[in-house]
């Protein structure tokens, strides 16, 4: 992981020739992309947006675990498992989905690193589905990743490129998943938008 993180720091835009993105919204200059995956039925999500704020605001925020729920789409709870360092820890998180559909959860872990002449910012998440039991009545993701590459192109604001790779888990079907996927990365945005201006 940490090799592709590297890589994603030094060069997104390497990093993100496995992907052929397709604009799906472009609303209050939040962009959401889509993209194939292979191997996956399932379609990636890229996120471009330049938001009010700096480094420091955008950090406290999404190591605010406790807090997602004020901005991450359908996020029902999240706290700390483990924490090794205030850039580095793992969290649980758990996403509502109504009925008949059960909610999903997933342990990820999550590291921030700065570039020493803070010239960028970068964030990685992955799960890791068999840190904790599973828990009855929901279902555990098996796969999920996502990479936050953010830099500062003036003193009050900041530039996200995100990119979110998932695997929901049980039996929704990923034509419905897909249909619906722009939706909560521009909530979310659009949410932590708001925030970072508080």
């Amino acid at each position: 992981m940490a090799g592709v993180l590297l890589c994603f720091a030094c060069c997104p835009a390497i990093f993100a020739q496995q992907y052929v993105w397709k604009l799906s919204k472009d609303k209050d200059g939040i962009d959401v992309y889509q993209s194939n995956v292979a191997n996956s039925n399932f379609k990636s999500i890229k996120v471009e947006c330049t938001l009010e704020g700096n480094y420091e605001k955008l950090i406290n925020i999404i190591t605010d675990v406790s807090h997602h729920k004020d901005w991450v789409y359908n996020n029902k709870t999240a706290y700390i498992i483990n924490k090794f360092s205030p850039i580095d820890f793992y969290y649980y998180t758990e996403t509502y989905l109504p009925w008949p559909m059960s909610n999903r959860d997933a342990v990820v872990h999550e590291k921030i690193d700065m570039d020493s002449l803070k010239r960028f910012l970068s964030v990685s998440e992955a799960s890791e589905p068999a840190y904790i039991p599973e828990k009855d009545g929901i279902v555990r993701v098996p796969r999920s990743s996502v990479t936050w590459y953010v830099t500062m192109p003036t003193a009050r604001t900041i530039n996200i490129t995100y990119i979110f790779d998932a695997d929901p888990g049980g039996s929704i079907p990923a034509c419905f998943v897909n249909m619906c996927a722009d939706k909560g990365p521009y909530e979310s945005f659009k949410k932590l938008s708001e925030i970072l201006k508080q």
